[in-house]
Formats: C-alpha cells, structure tokens, sequence
C-alpha cells in the first residue's frame, strides 16, 4: 500500500439538507455519517480538512410546509436550522462550518458565480413552459412533479429526470404529470427564464467525467449517461422566495428568482468563504479551491448525482471559461472540479423510503434522545446504504448493537481493563511475548494499514468490518489464554502480565481504527485506558451574526446583522492520530464503566413508542 499523502489540504462537502422540516435517520445515513467518518479519518493522518454544510433554505418544498403550518417561510426555515444544527451536532458530526443559505454572503457569493456565468454566455434567455399549480397559482419545481416517463414508460417519472432510465426530463414531457403536493394536474404557461447552456458544456465535461475512474461504479455510469441527451437547464424559477436575479432589470423582480438547485450548490463555495472569514484570514478559502492539489470529496444521497456530477461541475466550467463558448475567468478565479462524487443510496424503512410525508420516518432528536450518537453511527457504518438500498429494522438495530458493538467491542474494552485494573491497577510490564502475542499484535497493526486504505477510498463498511474483526480475533485470543485462571497462579503472574499489556496495546490499536466511527465512544475508551487530555475533538453549536461584508443587490435580501447557530468547532488539538499509540507499563488505570449499554431484546419486536413496528 502507498504511504497516504499528509501534506495538502482536503475538501469535504456534505449535502445540504432542506430547512423543511427535522432531519431522519434516512438522511444522515446518505449524507451525514459518511462524511464526518472520513473527514475525521483524514485529520487523523495530519490533513488540513475543511468540512462545510448547511441548511438550505430556498424553493417551493420550503414554501409548501410554511403554508401547512401557517407560519412565514423565514420564521419555519429559522426554526427547522436550529433544530438541524442541533441533531448534527448531536450526532458528532465535527464540521469545520455548518451555515444556512439565507446569509448576505451566500446570497452575493451566489450572484457572482451566476453574473460570471452570463458574462460568459453559459446562461441564456429562453421562453419555456412552466408548470403551474391551478389551485394556488405557485409554480411547480421539476422535482414536485410526477408522471409516465416518455422514454421508457416508468411510473413516477420525475420532472427534472427519470431514475429508471436516467435521461433529463422536462416536466411538461411527462405523460399523465401530477403536482406531488395535491395530486392535481398542472398548467403549462410560457413564461421566461435563464437555463444553463448544458450543451455548450457537453464537451467539457464528458473530458473531465472520463478521467474519474475511481468513482463508485453506479455513479459514474449514471453520470456518463446523463451526457446522452444533455439539454438547456432552467436555472431560474417564477417563485418569490430565494435569491435575486443579478441582471439589469431582473434583480428587483420579486416574482422570479434563481433556482434552489443552483444556489444550493454555490453553497459549499459560500460556506468555504464564510469559515474563511471567521477564521480572520478571509483568503483561506483559496487552497481548498484553487490549488489543483487539493481533492474535494462531495458526499450525498443518490437522488443528488446529477447536480454534484453535472450541473455543479457545468457551473464551474462555465464560469471559468471553458466551454463551447469560451470566456473569461471571474472574481473566484478557475475553482478545483469534484474529485469525488461519494453517493450513497437509500435507507428505506420496511421497504419505503424513508418520507415524513408518508409517515415513514424515524427522526434523528428522537434516535439521539433514546440511543445517543454512537449506536446510529455504528448501525449506519457496517449496515447502512452505502452501495446498495438497505431496510432499516428494529429487529437489526437490536441484533448489531447487542452482538456486535457490545458483546464485541464493549465486552473487549470492559474485561480487559478491569483484569488489568483488578490485577495491577495499571498496566502491567509485560514478559516475553509469544507467538500467540505476536500474531494478534502483528494482525492488529496490519489492519491499521487496511482500514486506513478503505476509508481513503471512502469504502467504509470494509473498513469497519476490518476493524470488528480484530475485535473478534482480541476476543477469541483472550478465551484462549484464559488470563482468569493465569490470576490464581503466582508461578504466572509474568504470562499474566503479558496476556493482559497484549490485549491492551490491541484495545488501544482498535479504538484509532473506531474512532471516525465512533469518536464518542473513542474519547471514552482512551480514558479507560488511563490517557489525559482530547482524543477525539467535538462540534459545537456557536451563535454568530450575519456580518459579512459582502453586498448581495435586488429585493428580498437577508438582513445584515441577524444572529444565527452554525456548527463549527476546533479540531486541531485533539491527540487522535491514526499509528500505533503504544500502552506504557505503569499508566494507572480506573475501574471502567460499561461502554455499551444493551438494548432489551423487546425493542426488536415492538420498536420504541415514537416509531413502533407496525
């Protein structure tokens, strides 16, 4: 295996999860774990991570739950970021930054990527036809609309595309369209917009798509697909909530404004310059960006391919120059394309994907709230959708966190240390080792390398399958050498002693390749184990105040001045660090206190009375 590169930087982008409503488990497991898993996994190998997010706020779906609730879209989107900052806090996520799309710099950072863009004639004025709601007059987005797809005749088709075949749809091409909202048949009305010249980009990007050979296979090939009938875009909407327009006579058009999809995606730029601008050295942003060096991992559920492999990579191009039509570069200069799509599928629920809508949901405060952040962690990371749909269950839940994380690695940490503890009360000089010794430490310090080598190829479920089965193999070797009947013979105490520094050292050495996964876990057992000090760093919820000193133009801008929580935090001084930490003879240790409380086995029947099995 290479030796990892520890010098540059890395970016990692997480999808922006829609201020709409709390986010479920469904969620976190596309967007959430992953990232935060292999974010930890890099600043363990000494890189510099920027990790960035936030709520997004604008479109329809925001619009559509304010007026079910009856309150103003600001004061909802308010209230769901709150909430948002919380779980992901909750659940150990350690952004660098986790924002909101309704901040003055977002707003201005968007408008430049969009008037760098038309500078650039990448945006072009068309009449299309818009779909309508005839009981509310509100425009429809693609995505809110549902039919018969004209190419290949799959049921519940998309507006924006069809996921059976995987072409770009127009939601007036559908066959039978129907609002998701209400279920009534939308009006086509023409109307005028700006669409992103996707043709004109056609070339550039079918060239960078075929240098990605290390993609997961499913979303490269989507990917490629997509390139097949690449058509005009609509990147602007006739809505009156989001960003304005930044072209003479449409920035104070407070009828239309700029899609939620194209703003959203500007988010992880916006974001990466407002932490710049926090951390008081406002050009940092630029060697996360504009150093070809540094990589930038996005990471998202599969329903969000096309706009991190095609529509977002379209913008960059565009924006700097490098499409059909030329152009100039722009205020931001030429910014790094994804060098990964990391896309996971669905975590469905009884088969269902997970839909508050529907009901099918099990919400993140409520999981936090009864299990707290390791066991969600811990289910997602060795069951969860990473390549394929997989079916949340009760019934799995209880059988993973019972037989696994804590008849394995609780049980591992709990009798190890307590036969140290009792024995020793520190951590005893071991003798001369074994061959038996020598196997499990040699295995141990060989899977370091092999889980290091999956989370850098973001393939996570092997590498905590890898980590679990030194668990397993610390287990069998503790049954094996039997230190309880070793205790009752004074003639020995020194095979005690080495049984026990040995289980201890792969202890050790199985915490560093849990603690992306488990950081909470992991701070815990590294105080077990008799360490001072942070081991693995935690986010924390700050308040902040919009006082950006950029300047967004037209009508309906955020106001300057407004306080809001973001989730940052500092990562720097923790002492996690992905090597061999080596246990020292004569380190006190503590009674331990169980590291994994098991479920009662009723909960695999019934389900908590929150989200109960049907």
């Amino acid at each position: 295996m290479t030796e990892p590169d520890t010098t540059n930087p890395v970016l990692v982008c997480v999808a922006w999860p829609y201020a709409n409503g709390p986010r479920h488990i469904g969620h976190v497991a596309g967007f959430g774990v992953p990232s935060d898993v292999f974010a930890r996994f890099q600043r363990m190998q000494g890189r510099d991570v920027l990790m960035i997010s936030g709520t997004d706020e604008h479109g329809t779906p925001l619009l559509v739950q304010a007026d079910k609730e009856g309150v103003p879209v600001t004061e909802m989107a308010d209230r769901y970021s709150r909430q948002i900052v919380e779980d992901l806090a909750g659940l150990c996520l350690s952004y660098d930054l986790f924002t909101r799309t309704t901040t003055r710099n977002h707003y201005a950072v968007v408008q430049e990527l969009f008037r760098g863009l038309y500078d650039n004639g990448y945006m072009i004025r068309q009449t299309t036809l818009g779909a309508i709601s005839p009981s509310t007059g509100r425009t429809l987005p693609d995505r809110y609309i549902e039919g018969e797809c004209p190419i290949c005749h799959a049921d519940g088709a998309r507006g924006d595309q069809c996921d059976d075949c995987g072409n770009q749809l127009d939601p007036a091409d559908l066959i039978n369209p129907v609002s998701k909202i209400n279920g009534e048949t939308p009006k086509f009305v023409e109307t005028e917009h700006f669409l992103l010249d996707l043709p004109a980009l056609a070339e550039a990007l079918k060239s960078w798509l075929e240098t990605r050979t290390d993609w997961r296979p499913n979303v490269l090939k989507f990917s490629l697909n997509l390139l097949e009938d690449l058509r005009p875009r609509a990147m602007t909407r006739d809505i009156d909530w989001g960003i304005p327009i930044p072209v003479e006579g449409w920035q104070d058009n407070g009828a239309k404004k700029l899609y939620v999809w194209f703003d959203a995606v500007v988010g992880y730029l916006s974001a990466s310059i407002e932490w710049a601008h926090r951390s008081g050295d406002p050009e940092a942003w630029r060697k996360f960006w504009q150093d070809p060096d540094t990589p930038g991992y996005y990471f998202m559920g599969k329903d969000n391919i096309t706009f991190h492999s095609q529509i977002w990579p379209g913008e960059l191009l565009g924006y700097a120059g490098k499409g059909a039509h030329g152009g100039q570069k722009h205020r931001y200069g030429e910014l790094n394309l994804p060098t990964e799509v990391v896309s996971s599928e669905f975590l469905t629920m009884s088969g269902s994907k997970f839909s508050s809508s529907k009901g099918v949901v099990i919400y993140v405060k409520d999981f936090l709230r009864d299990f707290g952040p390791d066991a969600l962690r811990y289910f997602i990371s060795v069951a969860g959708p990473e390549t394929t749909d997989t079916d949340f269950t009760w019934d799995e839940f209880v059988r993973r966190i019972n037989n696994e994380l804590a008849n394995g690695w609780g049980n591992l940490v709990n009798r190890t240390v307590s036969m140290a503890y009792k024995n020793y009360g520190a951590v005893p000089t071991p003798g001369e080792l074994e061959d038996s010794d020598r196997r499990l430490l040699d295995l141990a310090k060989a899977s370091l390398d092999e889980v290091a080598g999956f989370l850098a190829a973001a393939k996570f479920k092997n590498g905590i399958n890898a980590a679990m089965r030194v668990v397993g193999e610390a287990n069998a070797y503790i049954a094996e050498q039997e230190p309880w009947k070793l205790a009752k013979d004074d003639a020995q105490r020194d095979r005690l002693a080495t049984v026990l520094w040995t289980a201890l050292q792969v202890v050790s050495d199985c915490n560093v390749m849990l603690t992306p996964y488990l950081p909470k876990m992991a701070q815990a057992v590294h105080e077990t184990l008799g360490r001072d000090g942070v081991w693995a760093a935690m986010p924390e919820v700050r308040e902040v105040t919009d006082d950006s000193p950029e300047e967004p133009v037209g009508v309906g801008l955020p106001e300057a001045h407004r306080s809001y929580a973001i989730i940052t935090g500092d990562y720097t001084q923790q002492q996690a660090v992905w090597e061999r930490v080596e246990v020292r003879p004569g380190t006190e240790l503590a009674k331990p206190k169980p590291l994994v409380t098991k479920l009662d086995l009723e909960l695999a029947e019934t389900g908590p009375e929150w989200a109960p099995v049907h």
